[in-house]
């Protein structure tokens, strides 16, 4: 073999140089991270989504803003589009609604003429601010319009305890509804502090005092009451 050819096997030789293929692929220990945390990513996604109407937005809405809890950078709409499969228009209306709760901020990129959107990671944050909208949207309406159901048995200047019986105890049990209205309305804004300002421990001792207030007193035995 010409010593031009020869490949030196002793123990100072150099080791052979990589290809320009070698250099190329991937290693395989990022390519197995990077799909376990994409497959991590697309069950959340999917999740979040199977969760909206716990959240109360519709799934679209949570799907778009579990991508960008997710994403390390903001996305713009092409990229959301792209990785969510769904149209321009769905994907640019529920990021206004996202923006709107306060649970996505808008942003913009020197290098871009797009505009790019970031979900909010703090989780105390994000449930103050649902709590809010939800107080919003749905507690406040409903309650209002309970009280037009009540208003409408009792004309101006008139007590319900004029009407005759079967109005006033429908006139009675719309108003139990709204009192529950504005219960749930107290618990929200007592509660709202609290987890904005990430306060645990208070949290955790509101629901201690939840919880044995809501265990049934135990029963005395027969030995006991003598």
């Amino acid at each position: 073999m010409s010593s031009l050819t020869a490949r030196s096997t002793g123990p100072n030789s150099a080791p052979p140089a990589m290809s320009s293929s070698d250099a190329s692929r991937p290693d395989p220990l990022d390519v197995d991270r990077e799909s376990r945390a994409q497959a991590a990513i697309d069950r959340f996604v999917s999740l979040w989504g199977e969760m909206a109407s716990t959240w109360g937005i519709n799934r679209t809405m949570a799907r778009i803003h579990a991508l960008l809890y997710c994403a390390e950078q903001p996305l713009n709409t092409d990229e959301i589009m792209e990785q969510l499969d769904v149209s321009r228009g769905n994907a640019n209306m529920n990021l206004r609604s996202l923006v709107d709760w306060n649970l996505v901020d808008k942003t913009a990129r020197p290098d871009s003429r797009k505009d790019y959107y970031r979900a909010e990671t703090d989780v105390w944050q994000i449930t103050a601010r649902i709590i809010e909208e939800r107080q919003h949207r749905e507690v406040h309406p409903v309650r209002s319009r309970l009280q037009e159901c009540a208003d409408l048995l009792v004309e101006d200047n008139e007590s319900a305890e004029d009407r005759p019986e079967p109005e006033r105890v429908l006139h009675r049990r719309f108003a139990n509804l709204i009192d529950l209205m504005k219960v749930l309305e107290g618990v929200s804004e007592a509660l709202l502090p609290l987890v904005r300002n990430n306060n645990v421990d208070q949290i955790e001792q509101l629901l201690d005092v939840a919880l044995q207030l809501g265990e049934p007193e135990n029963d005395v035995s027969p030995s006991d009451s003598s």
